[in-house]
């Protein structure tokens, strides 16, 4: 073995053994237990429970639909975002103050936002004021919704940010000098250049909110019902670790599924251009 290739593993080797007992373990572990029952025998049943009941199916549309709706509504919020910081002179700043949020834990935002939603929080305090009463905003679907989509805001506007800062200047000069609107120009040159970040923000999204749950007891109340509130339920209260494994297991493959999909479309997408 040569000193440079020693070199190469010395440096690589932390991070395949990170890669074996954080990812590839925990994986091999939940996929062997989702085939355990309560017997500690292995049997088909978890996955026989899963596909025949209408409950789990609910569950499964529900997070599918959640994730969704989070995920539009941070793409609608970001993309806009991204591209007014992208355009400020000290960027930099403006995005590290959208980044900050994401460094303080997340039960403490939660927390915060209980206090902001609840009967005596500033929100209701501002729709007294305006004459509109006092409203339930806590314990909502759209409460969580919103909750959500703020927490994962800042996932979204990074890629998308990134991929705006990496379009060549001239690119732009270019499409304006030849006679386009800017509206032409950010619909024929900047939007499809940025669409690998938007892909990136997409599977950043989406993909964590497939399995949140506790969002779902502090703000949505047990009102909003989803696969990572099923698999804690199954965890920590019924201890059917088999069952709530075989939902784990339904839920690495719904996200392989939506990476699958963006990187696919993102490399039809190449195929398209080398043709």
């Amino acid at each position: 073995m040569t000193k440079h290739n020693f070199g190469r593993l010395f440096f690589t080797l932390p991070y395949y053994l990170w890669l074996l007992l954080f990812v590839i373990a925990p994986l091999v572990l939940i996929f062997y237990q989702s085939f355990l029952g309560l017997d500690g025998h292995l049997t088909v049943q978890n996955y026989l429970t899963y596909a025949r009941s209408a409950t789990y199916l609910k569950m499964t549309l529900n997070s599918v639909w959640y994730a969704f709706l989070i995920t539009a509504i941070t793409l609608m919020i970001a993309y806009p975002l991204a591209y007014l910081i992208a355009q400020l002179k000290r960027r930099d700043f403006w995005l590290a103050l959208m980044i900050l949020p994401t460094w303080i834990n997340l039960l403490l935002k939660t927390y915060a936002f209980i206090g902001i939603l609840s009967q005596s929080g500033p929100l209701n305090a501002l729709t007294k004021a305006l004459g509109l009463g006092s409203h339930q905003l806590l314990f909502t679907d759209a409460a969580f919704v919103i909750v959500a989509a703020y927490i994962e805001l800042p996932f979204m506007v990074l890629p998308i940010y990134n991929a705006i800062v990496g379009i060549r200047p001239s690119l732009i000069n270019a499409s304006l000098d030849l006679g386009a609107s800017r509206v032409q120009t950010f619909w024929r040159v900047i939007f499809p250049l940025t669409k690998g970040g938007v892909e990136a923000g997409i599977q950043a999204v989406f993909i964590p909110a497939l399995s949140l749950f506790m969002i779902t007891r502090l703000i949505g109340g047990n009102r909003v019902i989803t696969l990572g509130t099923a698999i804690e339920e199954h965890f920590l209260t019924t201890q059917n670790w088999g069952l709530g494994s075989t939902i784990g297991v339904v839920l690495v493959v719904a996200m392989l599924i939506v990476m699958l999909l963006t990187d696919g479309a993102n490399a039809v997408k190449k195929g398209g251009k080398r043709g």
